[in-house]
């Protein structure tokens, strides 16, 4: 199926290319991760209600700023290379400030849509939910798969984005329409994988041990990698007509 496919091209490409992945990324992703990283350092710390001490005020909103642009270059920063071969010079990727502005920009607007996709949608999957509360948890997981396949669908806006490609999302929808079913696959694999990937630490209890940090700090490492590598795809094989491999 081309969706597995797309998925397999996807982790290939970062385990393929894993030094210029690491060079594009990890600074930047040490800088998205500082706020988890700083709840683990402080998590003995116990203010004067005996309860860990929590970042808040100014530093806490300087750290959500900082790690949304270090997600922005990064995605930026990594479907440039993929598509366009540009690679970092030493480890931090060359700043592209207007081609940042325009992904979080449009990064806002997918997720607009998507938003009011599954409110729309979450009316009637709530009606069957209370008449059969046995198809409660099937029917959640179709609403988040529907999230995602939206996203997949519009989102090859965000990969032109990075490129200085303009495309709306109208062309993006029908870029995807020629084979929508591996969006549907492709979208079902990524919130498979993502569950099944989290499920050690959800069973392990010590939030707050070194080994679910460090676990944690890894897979999701991989897992923005990754969910960037499969936009790039997507843009690569429906608007680019590159063969998937």
């Amino acid at each position: 199926m081309k969706g597995w496919r797309i998925f397999v091209h996807s982790l290939r490409m970062v385990v393929d290319n894993i030094g210029t992945a690491l060079r594009v990324s990890l600074v930047l992703y040490l800088v998205q991760a500082a706020s988890q990283i700083a709840t683990y350092l402080h998590a003995d710390d116990a203010g004067p209600d005996g309860l860990p001490v929590q970042v808040i005020g100014l530093p806490a909103l300087a750290l959500v700023v900082l790690a949304v642009l270090a997600s922005l270059w990064i995605a930026v920063a990594w479907h440039r290379f993929v598509l366009t071969g540009e690679e970092p010079r030493g480890w931090l990727p060359r700043w592209h400030g207007g081609e940042i502005l325009g992904y979080f920009g449009r990064s806002i607007l997918i997720a607009l849509v998507i938003f009011l996709g599954m409110m729309i949608s979450a009316i009637p999957v709530a009606l069957i939910g209370a008449a059969v509360p046995g198809l409660a948890p099937v029917l959640v997981f179709g609403l988040v798969g529907l999230g995602g396949y939206l996203f997949f669908r519009l989102g090859l806006i965000l990969p032109a984005a990075a490129v200085g490609e303009k495309l709306t999302l109208k062309q993006a929808w029908r870029a995807t329409a020629e084979d929508d079913g591996a969006v549907v696959t492709l979208a079902m694999l990524v919130i498979g994988g993502s569950l099944l990937v989290e499920l050690p630490a959800l069973i392990d209890n010590s939030a707050g041990s070194i080994v679910n940090l460090v676990y944690g700090l890894v897979i999701n490492w991989f897992a923005t990698m990754i969910g960037i590598s499969v936009l790039t795809s997507l843009y690569g094989h429906f608007v680019e007509k590159r063969p998937i491999d």
